[in-house]
């Protein structure tokens, strides 16, 4: 009977990684489990592992499993790994092959449907990832993955940002409004998904920004300004939040979740916000030699293009 992990074994050192290195397959009693891992290495990615005659078969997927039935994601089939890493997670040293944090992303049981050379079709049941999958090789170690069924989130919404309105005096109902300073920047809307956003293409800083949100997809508005001389990303919008479009969400509630993500960086964060405080917050605005001040309705939702619900008054 052939050792199915000599080659994991060949590429792993006990003495110098935490990862289990076992002499023998150990299947489980179920004989059905699954992991997924989270896997901050070289390049994000995630590692999904199906148990199978003793062993974890393993694929490495870059963006993760998808969500959509009409995208496809590269999955890349690497070495079969022990039943122990189903539940390893901790940090494999630089250096070592796969150097980087590792965490469990999702684990559970799943139902084999197919399983060849070249198809492997499955149900997983997990507390985060569920639903039917396939997994087809194109060519060598290269292999697609495919969701059965219908999307399990919203559609990313257009990528149009919402401009404010001209005026030349503050509201009077200033307690309808949370007022936030014009940063005299360049408009920025950030799309995230699988650990990646096409707006690193410009600024490569936001590389880290995009990896940290793991799994998680965001549409991110806000501002490049230049600040103390050195050029910050400031957010003060939240358009899509973990595969749910919040345009139809009222202000409050899409800056409560953008809050809520306690963005802070050393090239990104939070631009502040004051409900009611107009006069205040347009005179630290003239104070501090920015453009004016943009007023938000409170209750206003995300309206791409120009809109009434955003006014910009000057400082």
């Amino acid at each position: 009977m052939s050792d199915k992990l000599s080659k994991y074994r060949s590429k792993r050192d006990p003495k110098r990684t935490p990862e289990p290195v076992p002499d023998a397959p150990s299947p489980s009693p179920e004989g059905n489990a699954f992991v997924i891992q989270e896997h901050h290495a070289r390049s994000l990615h995630w590692d999904l592992r199906l148990e199978r005659d003793g062993v974890l078969v393993s694929w490495a997927v870059p963006k993760g499993l998808p969500a959509d039935p009409g995208t496809n994601h590269l999955a890349v089939h690497t070495e079969d790994h022990p039943m122990e890493y189903l539940t390893f997670h901790g940090e494999i040293p630089q250096g070592e092959y796969g150097g980087g944090t590792m965490t469990v992303w999702d684990t559970g049981t799943y139902e084999t449907e197919k399983w060849s050379e070249r198809e492997v079709k499955f149900v997983l049941r997990g507390e985060r990832a569920s639903g039917r999958f396939v997994l087809f090789r194109t060519r060598g170690k290269n292999w697609m993955i495919h969701r059965m069924g219908s999307a399990v989130r919203d559609p990313f919404p257009p990528l149009s940002p919402m401009l404010p309105t001209e005026r030349a005096r503050l509201p009077k109902d200033v307690a309808a409004y949370a007022f936030e300073f014009a940063w005299g920047g360049r408009r920025l809307l950030v799309p995230i998904d699988g650990g990646r956003t096409d707006a690193a293409r410009e600024h490569p800083w936001l590389r880290g920004l995009a990896e940290s949100f793991g799994s998680r997809t965001a549409v991110l508005d806000g501002e490049v300004a230049t600040l103390g001389g050195a050029e910050i990303l400031l957010f003060y919008d939240l358009l899509y939040d973990d595969g749910r479009a919040l345009l139809d969400e009222p202000y409050t509630a899409r800056r409560a979740a953008l809050e809520a993500l306690e963005l802070t960086g050393a090239h990104w964060q939070t631009a502040p916000s004051w409900p009611g405080e107009a006069g205040a917050v347009r005179q630290a605005a003239r104070e501090q030699g920015l453009p004016g001040v943009v007023a938000k309705r409170l209750d206003s939702p995300y309206e791409p293009g120009p809109s009434k619900a955003w006014l910009f008054v000057e400082s």
